[in-house]
């Protein structure tokens, strides 16, 4: 089998919403809500020509409470139900996907975060560069030498170098970060008055979360010190919400995710089912190619 030197993981989850909020409505003739499966189906062909990858996969959250939601029930407990229109689209998500032949990475209770991080890691570790492609934060915690996180909607590729310059710490200190400043958008709590500047200035002082918790009674403002020495626990439990999981045990090896060739037939058929006639044209010339 062919050495795989470049890997594009895509968060699934996250493109799916992002294709349905960026795309004006659109449906088939029978009524068939379809715009974020065209948006998510233009990202995936976009990235397959600009990346050029030899493995590619997909990652989407389990079914299930996950470990995160056994351990504090209010986690991403704000976020509101999934729109009906987009839930129609799910299955042809995944269609789309089976047709093209790109492995789909999903696992009971498993948030995709998770299993992108542990197969990530393990393909940089191999030798493989991989790009990550989401436009959730939460991933930078995972950039290095040979992982690099890619948001597809601002044309934004993040290494260390991009994440330092930005937050004004290293991306192994990202949990740290989330577990001082909260994330809103998870539901993280974080440290009560703590906000993003305040929380680099105690990173780039004292480095990680435990080294801050120690050494709070050395800050000059009452507040604060009050505030770290009252919601140590809170702080502590926020960082192992943040912190993605690369050691959770993962069903594939990179070879498994090698690029196939799709399944033109297949294509065509779903393409001419939802009515997108450009994507029909495209690939009714790669056949005959």
């Amino acid at each position: 089998m062919a050495e795989v030197r470049r890997m594009v993981l895509v968060d699934g989850s996250a493109s799916l919403y992002r294709a349905f909020f960026a795309l004006p409505p659109l449906s088939n003739s029978r009524g068939l809500p379809t715009h974020a499966v065209l948006g998510f189906t233009t990202m995936l062909l976009k990235l397959l020509r600009e990346e050029e990858p030899d493995a590619l996969a997909v990652a989407f959250d389990g079914p299930g409470p996950t470990t995160r939601h056994h351990e504090f029930a209010e986690y991403k407990a704000q976020r509101p139900e999934m729109p009906e229109a987009m839930v129609q689209q799910v299955p042809y998500i995944h269609r789309v996907l089976e047709a093209m032949r790109v492995p789909v990475l999903m696992l009971p209770a498993e948030e995709a975060d998770d299993i992108l991080g542990a197969v990530a890691v393990r393909a940089a570790a191999e030798g493989t560069q991989v790009t990550l492609v989401s436009g959730d934060k939460d991933l930078f915690q995972l950039v290095g030498e040979r992982i690099a996180v890619r948001d597809t909607m601002k044309e934004r590729t993040w290494g260390p170098a991009e994440v330092l310059a930005r937050y004004g710490i290293s991306p192994g200190q990202f949990p740290d970060l989330l577990a001082l400043m909260g994330d809103s958008i998870d539901n993280i709590p974080g440290v009560p008055g703590v906000g993003e500047k305040t929380a680099r200035d105690l990173l780039a002082r004292f480095g990680t979360l435990e080294a801050v918790l120690e050494r709070a009674a050395d800050l000059s403002r009452p507040r604060l010190r009050e505030a770290l020495r009252t919601q140590a626990g809170q702080a502590r439990l926020s960082k192992r919400l943040a912190t993605i999981r690369t050691d959770l045990p993962v069903p594939w090896a990179t070879a498994d995710l090698s690029r196939k060739p799709p399944d033109i037939s297949a294509l065509l058929d779903l393409f001419r089912e939802l009515e997108f006639s450009r994507l029909v044209q495209q690939f009714s010339q790669a056949s005959l190619a």
